[in-house]
């Protein structure tokens, strides 16, 4: 079913989540998350959604993640999980897949670079 981005947004399959890998003391970092409490829909898109629709439900769920205050724990789980789809953290999986090859990159920079200081301090 199409959606235009002017009508209500409908409940979607989510994806089950995996358990995250880390608890702070007051318990799971997602206790406290912003879109727990938002429709999850928000979040995944729907199959066969128009560009314009997952655009303007993207950004929606980007402005839910600007105010939660466990968007950094939300986005590192994200990112290290990996979690193929959704927002979380105020990215979208496209996005995480910039920063994650951005860290590979700067990871390969830093080992090149530690291994040249090794070789002059040796030499």
């Amino acid at each position: 079913m199409l959606q235009l981005p002017h009508q209500p947004l409908q409940a979607v399959a989510v994806p089950p989540s995996r358990t995250p890998a880390r608890e702070d003391e007051g318990g799971p970092w997602h206790a406290e998350a912003v879109c727990r409490r938002d429709e999850a829909g928000l979040f995944f898109a729907p199959s066969k959604e128009p560009t314009a629709a997952r655009l303007a439900r993207e950004e929606a769920a980007k402005r839910v993640c600007a105010r939660c205050p466990v968007m950094v724990e939300c986005r590192e789980h994200a990112l290290l999980q990996p979690e193929p789809y959704g927002v979380w953290g105020g990215l979208t999986a496209a996005e995480r897949r910039v920063v994650l090859a951005r860290r590979r990159r700067r990871e390969v920079e830093l080992r090149k670079a530690a291994a040249a200081d090794r070789i002059a301090k040796a030499g």
